[in-house]
C-alpha cells in the first residue's frame, strides 16, 4: 500500500474499512456506521467523477455539514476523503 505524503492512498483500491478504521485510529476517530456511509459516499462519487465538496455532501442526505464536521473534526472533507481512500479534493487546503 502506498500513501502520498499526506497520508492519501496513492492506489483507490487498495481501500478497505480495516485500512479506513486504522487510519482514523491514528488521528483518533472510532469510525461507525454513520461514518461509514460517509466514507462509501465519498467512494461512489468520486468513482463517478464528480467534485466533491462539504456542501455536496451536507446534502447527501447521510448527514448535515454540522453532522460531517463532527464526525471528522478539524477538517470534515480532507479526513473523510483520507479515510475513504480516494484522493484528496481540489476545495480541500
Amino acid at each position: 500500500m502506498e500513501v502520498t505524503e499526506e497520508g492519501y492512498l496513492v492506489n483507490v483500491e487498495d481501500w478497505s474499512k480495516d485500512l479506513a478504521a486504522e487510519m482514523a485510529k491514528e488521528d483518533g476517530i472510532e469510525l461507525t456506521d454513520k461514518h461509514y456511509e460517509v466514507l462509501e459516499y465519498l467512494r461512489k462519487e468520486q468513482a463517478a467523477g464528480a467534485s466533491l465538496t462539504i456542501r455536496k455532501v451536507g446534502k447527501s442526505g447521510i448527514t448535515d455539514i454540522k453532522g460531517l464536521y463532527q464526525l471528522f473534526p478539524g477538517g470534515p472533507l480532507k479526513l473523510s476523503s483520507k479515510y475513504a481512500g480516494i484522493p484528496k479534493p481540489a476545495s480541500c487546503v
